[in-house]
């Protein structure tokens, strides 16, 4: 049982490491600062929790703990990549020419 949760594990950790590259190559591949956004905080969210439940199959004593902490990260990276991209979009960061509706602009007045 030892060893199938700890194949189980690294499976999950090299899943994880996987998404959290391709996290960055998104940051490095997109267009504009809010694709960039976006590819940055799906990628590393799901990257991080994969990487946590892997370490809780390999130390299970751990995984309230890592719980915890993935609980905190589903909570935390999808508010602080909406208030970065809130920001950009305040300070007038250039989208790219293929984004057609702004639905932030139209909420808040700034175009019809």
């Amino acid at each position: 049982m030892d060893n199938l949760l700890a194949v189980a594990g690294g499976i999950l950790m090299i899943a994880g490491a996987t998404f959290l590259l391709l996290g960055g190559l998104g940051l490095v591949r997109m267009p504009d600062v809010f694709n960039r956004i976006q590819a940055g905080t799906k990628a590393t969210t799901l990257g991080t929790l994969l990487s946590l439940a892997g370490a809780a199959c390999i130390q299970p004593d751990w995984a309230l703990k890592l719980a915890l902490i993935g609980l905190f990260i589903l909570f935390t990276n999808p508010l602080s990549s909406q208030v970065l991209a809130r920001s950009a979009h305040r300070i007038g960061a250039k989208q790219t020419p293929k984004t057609s509706v702004d639905r932030l602009a139209q909420d808040t007045g700034e175009t019809t």
